[in-house]
């Protein structure tokens, strides 16, 4: 059987999100919704997607390049949003369709159907459920030898007779077809219904009526189909996600501490014997090693992270820690702040668009920007960096094994050579030579009896 067609319904609205933003870009674990079924399918080895968008066509951009989208113009249902992608569908390949907020969907399920689907020889393979509570949800109606002959559905009272409303197994909304089973059904969708709308489960009854094999496969867990249709649930959809994500991670040798409070989107990976404290969020691209301390209380996004490294209730924003440096706690780094092998930022220091060399340290109370930090050296602290000069930013070099002194002010362009100096309290506007120390202060002046001659005053 040729590798199956996707057609993605995205058509809607979603207006119980209450969102200026379509429902299917809200992000779940660092994925718009919409892309979680989509990689589901490719997982499952579907070649061929194509999204169903609304005439603003705003999903395009999130949207893989060599994905197809085909436009509703106007909401009249499930059937008429398949029929928009039907010019693009091949009638010798089998066509899936699923709704775009089916978020849980997993490749190992759609593969599931796709064999079911082949083995049997089936026209239309649906997914089913059985719930303990399918209240409001489409029954499916079997004959005597098994095969679906209808759905039905249950909305509203008289829709369904008191024995089709005992039966447990529902239509969960993840339809195979054959791709020539398809178009076919749809030009016999009729709208004489109180919506005005062509529902795509009516395809059923004509499949039937003309001998074709209509099945249901169940689903190996009922939560796979669950939809989101407003915020509550979209937070009931990321719970399982994460979940799902967390076990991941676990099984591959990584502690998370409490992963109640722990956050970590699909796109980060984690080294085996990494341990994850507690209200530690891991975002984007975050890539951490082996042997690694993570949090508590720390946020880390789009940063790699290579082995044996230490973060403590920290900040990270696109930056860079090679093997064993050190982190925090409440130390905050900004996009290109790159730290070698051993290097530490310590207590209360934010470091930006700068390089800190092996086995450096800046240990406290710093702010170190626009800077290249050689290798062996100490920053006292409160150094800083004034890399400003109200118009262009300026770089500061300092050299190898160079000991700055605290509160030691860096007056960009200035370089400190190596294994210099500086005086604490100085302010260094000129180059520091090698080996050189830099004073850069007033001299004291005491003023005597100036407390007694301020109480004499009148």
């Amino acid at each position: 059987m040729p590798a199956p067609t996707v057609v993605i319904l995205a058509a809607g609205e979603g207006t119980r999100m209450r969102s200026a933003l379509p429902k299917v870009l809200h992000p779940i674990c660092g994925r718009p919704m919409i892309l979680w079924p989509l990689l589901a399918a490719r997982a499952a080895g579907a070649e061929r997607v194509i999204v169903v968008d609304n005439p603003k066509r705003m999903l395009r951009d999130h949207l893989p390049a060599d994905v197809e989208v085909a436009i509703q113009h106007e909401p009249r249902g499930t059937g008429d949003a398949v029929a928009a992608a039907a010019p693009l569908l091949d009638p010798d390949a089998p066509v899936l369709v699923v709704n775009g907020d089916m978020a849980l969907l997993t490749g190992e399920a759609v593969a599931a159907q796709v064999a079911a689907h082949e083995a049997a020889g089936a026209a239309l393979t649906l997914g089913s459920v059985e719930l303990s509570d399918p209240t409001g949800l489409g029954r499916v109606i079997r004959g005597s030898d098994g095969a679906v002959e209808r759905i039905a559905e249950s909305k509203a009272a008289g829709d369904a007779t008191e024995e089709e409303l005992a039966i447990r197994e529902v239509n969960a909304g993840l339809y195979l077809f054959g791709g020539r089973a398809l178009l076919d059904a749809l030009g016999s969708l009729r709208s004489d219904n109180a919506q005005g709308e062509l529902y795509l489960p009516d395809a059923l009854p004509f499949l039937v009526a003309g001998g074709q094999l209509v099945q249901a496969h169940a689903l190996a867990h009922p939560n796979l189909p669950v939809g989101v249709n407003d915020r509550v649930e979209l937070a009931v959809v990321t719970r399982a996600i994460q979940d799902r994500i967390h076990r991941g991670h676990q099984r591959a040798g990584v502690t998370i501490v409490d992963p109640a409070s722990t956050l970590i989107d699909a796109t980060v990976t984690i080294g085996r014997d990494t341990t994850i404290e507690p209200s530690t969020f891991l975002r984007g691209a975050t890539r951490i090693g082996e042997r690694c301390r993570i949090g508590p209380l720390t946020t880390i996004l789009d940063s790699d992270l290579a082995d044996g490294v230490t973060v403590l209730q920290s900040h990270l924003d696109r930056a860079t820690a090679a093997d064993g440096v050190t982190i925090g706690p409440f130390a905050y780094l900004r996009p290109d702040a790159v730290l070698g092998e051993n290097a530490k930022a310590g207590a209360f220091v934010e470091i930006k668009n700068s390089t800190i060399g092996a086995g450096s340290k800046v240990p406290h109370l710093s702010y170190v920007g626009d800077a290249d930090v050689g290798e062996g050296s100490n920053l006292g602290a409160g150094t800083i960096t004034a890399n400003y000069d109200g118009r262009r930013k300026h770089r500061t070099t300092i050299g190898d094994r160079v000991r700055l002194s605290v509160d030691t002010s860096l007056v960009a362009p200035v370089t400190v050579g190596d294994d210099a100096y500086t005086a604490a309290g100085s302010v260094i506007t000129d180059d520091v030579p090698p080996g050189a120390l830099g004073v850069a202060r007033q001299r004291q002046t005491n003023i005597e009896g100036y407390a007694e001659r301020r109480r004499e005053k009148p």
